[in-house]
């Protein structure tokens, strides 16, 4: 019977050659792209434009610059600057975009209301209806998608009156109309690409994580099948053939010798925890959430889940393996304990938090409001909390810190930074926390 899950891995290997980190893989296409060269393209137009927009502009103004028609016009052009540098260095792209379309509202407002001179003679349009394109393809970059479709049809209509009006030179309606669906249509279609292009860098996006995750999903897959094969053939080899080599011993040779079978299979076991296949593949923080708080849910007791600062950090298959069956196991050992010893009626209320650390790292805590415990008053027989827990934790590289005492509950706190040289140190944990082991 074919394994599914080596299948997966197969063709996650032809993905993703041997020695390669998929974290790194970068998508050809991907929003962040997109945005910036549709802000990039849409910054020089502007400039373009401006820079012919100008020799029109110094014909019309003809002392106009002293009023606040003047002021505005200017800081028109300075926002197309703006807009250029922030595209450039890709930071407040969606603001200078922004501020390049209220401009251009607050200048046309100022000459429709501010300036009584009237428009010079000769001139077929004005120099503001060179920029009216402009202004819509940044509204489309800085606004919603919803707001700019309103600043899209809003805007030219409101050229359109203005240039009817004495002050915009009393163009005759028809030909105002036809500029305002000239300018329209102009500004649609570039509203339109620019819509169409996210909407497929979104779905890029979503496709590369879902194949990640998949990715992902199929090496743990494999690596877990690959340590119970090794485990099988050590418990067949080694741990029954002891039991077996005991159950039969009656003389003191026997004895001895079943007893040196038995070390030797603690040390087959030990090797095999140690030396299990470590897998790298990247895990997103979103799916250990999830797989989280769908574990939780499924408890016998409520416990609150909280997942904060996420975003798209992603640590590996074999941390998230580690971080997920300790925090179950800190889970199951509040539900089993921390309720012992309470009042009648007085209820534990437990809860889980999940975060993302710098650099590439996870913080898991588990806690509760229960009986708490004395963590070196545990015999060293009892390995609950020390191997299921802390153990499991250190074999990753992380680190478990145990917080609690008699009375005032229990926070066991899970963290792997993503380099094992940072790691915290675990803990001498002197405090004890009474009662029993959570195990």
């Amino acid at each position: 019977m074919s394994d599914p899950g080596a299948g997966g891995m197969n063709g996650a290997r032809q993905a993703a050659p041997k020695g390669s980190d998929p974290r790194q893989v970068r998508s050809p296409i991907s929003r962040r792209a997109v945005e910036s060269v549709i802000s990039r393209s849409v910054a020089v137009f502007g400039l373009v434009f401006g820079a012919q927009t100008v020799p029109a502009m110094l014909a019309q103004m003809d002392g106009q610059w002293s009023s606040p028609f003047g002021a505005l016009a200017i800081a028109l052009f300075a926002m197309l600057v703006v807009a250029f540098v922030a595209s450039m260095v890709r930071r407040f792209v969606r603001i200078g975009h922004a501020a390049v379309a209220i401009a251009y509202v607050l200048t046309m407002l100022a000459r429709m209301t501010m300036v009584d001179q009237p428009f010079p003679d000769g001139e077929d349009n004005h120099w503001l209806y060179f920029l009216l394109t402009v202004a819509t393809a940044t509204a489309a970059i800085g606004f919603s998608r919803r707001v700019a479709g309103v600043y899209l049809v809003a805007v030219p209509v409101l050229y359109g009156v203005f240039r009817m009006l004495p002050v915009g030179g009393a163009r005759d309606p028809l030909l105002a109309v036809l500029d305002v669906i000239y300018a329209i249509i102009l500004g649609g279609a570039v509203m339109i690409i620019v819509t169409m292009l996210r909407q497929a860098a979104d779905s890029v996006d979503v496709a590369q994580g879902t194949a990640l995750q998949q990715y992902g999903a199929a090496v743990r897959q494999h690596a877990t099948e690959l340590e119970r094969v090794e485990v099988d053939a050590i418990v067949h080899d080694s741990v029954l053939t002891t039991l077996l080599s005991a159950a039969s011993a009656e003389t003191p040779s026997a004895k001895a010798l079943a007893a040196g079978m038995a070390r030797a299979a603690i040390g087959h076991l030990a090797d095999a925890a140690e030396n299990a296949p470590g897998v790298e593949a990247p895990v997103q923080l979103t799916t250990l959430a999830c797989e989280l708080s769908e574990a939780a849910a499924a408890l016998a007791e409520p416990v609150r889940v909280v997942a904060t600062r996420l975003g798209d950090s992603a640590v590996p298959a074999v941390v998230v393996e580690a971080v997920r069956s300790a925090a179950l196991q800190a889970l199951v050992n509040s539900i089993q304990h921390a309720g012992k010893g309470l009042r009648p009626g007085k209820a534990v209320h437990r809860w889980m938090s999940i975060s993302a650390v710098e650099p590439g790292g996870v913080v898991v805590e588990v806690g509760d409001d229960g009986t708490g415990f004395r963590f070196e008053a545990l015999p060293r027989e009892r390995l609950g909390v020390r191997v299921s827990i802390i153990e499991r934790l250190a074999k990753v590289g992380g680190a478990a810190e145990v917080l609690s005492a008699p009375g005032r509950g229990t926070v066991i706190r899970l963290v792997w930074c993503g380099d094992a040289a940072s790691q915290p140190e675990v803990p001498q944990l002197d405090v004890t926390v009474g009662g029993e082991e959570r195990q």
